[in-house]
């Protein structure tokens, strides 16, 4: 089994950890725009009175946002709402200690990754909610301060509910992506399952289908002649127990792969078998006489290794549709002709018994010739003749570099 692949570093690190490290962040570039940088004229930032030596307070409220931060950066894998509150009272305690207009940027990073997390971790109303609190606690900071007469900074305030919004979206627009590429793998999984399950019944069908066909014929003829000619009667038992063995072998094989498929795992498929090709439609035609429904075989063009699949699908075409023949037609003959050529290999079976039309049949094996030829991209027809009898059609394009 192979070794599953190590997670990214970036995605091993717990979100608590990106929320605290957002905070710290934040108060660096804060404390960067207190003083004046090389090549400024002056600081982007006054220093402010609660943050200066003198004033305790300031710095008291500063460290009580860094602890309630840190302490909703613990939470917010289990109660992602708690420590989105605990963060934006961090926020607000930062805040008041700068003696600022308005939440700043940088005291809102940690609420902003946070508004991210949730929105693509959690359920869509859980992320609602969470942005919902963000806006709340930056119009009732500003109204708080109109109240008390004091000045606002409405544009401070528009830009960070901008970001916290755009974290919101961006948040729910990877929890969308997320759900997305799950019911696209389960789908895919669910389509692949269907495949081989509509493989292995194709598998099963031509299998069965024939044997029992070629069965019936043979102990047809064996009830005839079991009391005038008993050594005819033998032969067509013989050969009933041989065509039996054989498809018991196949199925036998085909179950044995199917049981050895580890849990989990999509199952292998069944090797094709080697021995089934264009090579056997002599075989298959000559078993089929034997059981009293004459195959005759025409050969055109030059005969050449192809790929297993075209000649597997080839054969099980041929065989499917002379199953047909013995089961519908009604008749004691029929004619295929194989013709391979430099680009596909035409493949067609004729007989001209009274039986009824099979493009009606309630059965699977049209069905499933049709779909073989639709896997290797050629064409498939089949319909009554106009002068009488069944025509099975199929065309099967020979890839470019085995010409």
């Amino acid at each position: 089994m192979p070794a599953t692949p190590r997670v990214p570093l970036l995605k091993r690190i717990p979100p608590g950890v990106w929320t605290a490290l957002g905070w710290c962040a934040g108060l660096a570039i804060t404390m960067l725009m207190r003083f004046r940088l090389p090549g400024q004229e002056e600081a982007d930032a006054y220093r402010t009175a609660l943050l200066s030596t003198a004033k305790w307070e300031g710095w008291a409220l500063l460290a009580l946002g860094t602890a309630m931060t840190l302490a909703g950066s613990a939470l917010l894998r289990r109660r992602p709402l708690w420590a989105l509150a605990l963060m934006l009272a961090g926020s607000i305690s930062g805040t008041s200690a700068l003696s600022v207009s308005a939440i700043p940027l940088p005291q809102f990073l940690a609420v902003n990754l946070t508004l991210y997390f949730i929105a693509a971790s959690r359920p869509r109303r859980t992320g609602v909610i969470a942005v919902s609190m963000a806006l709340f606690t930056l119009v009732g900071f500003l109204a708080v301060r109109v109240l008390s007469g004091w000045g606002i900074g409405t544009t401070t305030g528009l830009i960070v509910a901008l970001t916290a919004v755009i974290a919101w979206l961006v948040g729910h627009s990877a929890h969308q992506a997320r759900e997305y590429a799950a019911k696209s793998r389960a789908q895919a999984a669910a389509q692949a399952v269907t495949a081989e399950r509509l493989r292995i019944a194709r598998e099963l069908h031509d299998m069965v289908a024939h044997t029992i066909g070629i069965v019936a014929l043979q102990a047809g003829a064996a009830r005839r002649v079991i009391d005038t000619r008993p050594e005819l009667a033998r032969e067509a038992l013989g050969e009933v127990e041989n065509a039996s063995r054989e498809t018991l072998s196949g199925l036998r094989r085909m179950l044995g792969v199917l049981r050895r498929a580890e849990p989990g795992h999509a199952p292998e498929a069944p090797p094709l078998d080697p021995a089934l090709g264009l090579a056997d439609i002599d075989l298959l035609a000559e078993r089929t006489t034997a059981a009293g429904v004459r195959v005759e075989v025409r050969w055109r063009g030059e005969r050449r290794p192809l790929p297993p699949e075209i000649g597997m699908s080839a054969y099980r075409i041929v065989q499917e549709a002379v199953t047909n023949v013995v089961r519908h037609a009604g008749t004691r003959s029929c004619q295929v002709t194989v013709d391979c050529q430099d680009e596909e290999l035409a493949i067609e079976v004729l007989d001209s018994g009274p039986g009824p039309g099979r493009t009606g049949d309630t059965g699977f094996g049209l069905l499933g010739m049709r779909e073989r030829v639709g896997l290797l991209h050629g064409e498939f027809s089949a319909a009554p003749r106009p002068e009488g009898g069944f025509r099975v059609a199929a065309r099967l394009p020979v890839p470019a570099g085995v010409r």
